[in-house]
């Protein structure tokens, strides 16, 4: 199974940069995994965030593929402690597909064709983080999964 992350926008900070590319190169080990930048919209000023979404929408759908499993990274999701994530992504690999998708939206969310294209929202968290942010918690804590999965000492029960 292949493990992809499509996120809107570059991330401007090198220090983030490194981190996630330091958590990519450690997931080799463990599964195909790749990060798909969508890059950021131009003249956003001249949108409205109604637009901006659907421009986003369409970038992102773009990027599908039939049978992919797609899990939008969404503040409404459902939130599982790194265990059950690794469960969560057993259950996936299990089950024969062959990508799974996780989405991180531009700023304003998902349009409504994202949403129906989805098959599930997770969350990581109530609180709110930059997107930049996201694309290095999200590509730990997949890590970190993996390291469940094989009884590895990364994560401390």
């Amino acid at each position: 199974m292949k493990i992809s992350l499509i996120a809107i926008g570059k991330t401007d900070k090198s220090e983030l940069n490194t981190l996630i590319d330091q958590y990519r190169n450690r997931l080799k080990h463990y599964v195909n995994f790749e990060l798909l930048v969508i890059p950021d919209i131009k003249n956003v000023k001249n949108l409205s965030r109604a637009q901006q979404k659907q421009q986003e929408g369409q970038l992102i759908l773009g990027q599908l593929k039939s049978g992919d499993r797609v899990i939008l990274l969404d503040e409404k999701g459902k939130q599982l402690d790194s265990v059950g994530f690794s469960q969560f992504l057993q259950k996936q690999m299990n089950s024969g597909i062959k990508r799974l998708v996780f989405v991180i939206g531009g700023p304003y969310g998902y349009s409504e064709d994202v949403y129906q294209a989805a098959h599930s929202k997770l969350s990581l968290s109530a609180m709110t983080f930059s997107h930049q942010m996201v694309r290095l918690f999200f590509t730990e804590q997949l890590y970190r999964a993996f390291t469940i999965l094989k009884n590895e000492p990364y994560h401390h029960r």
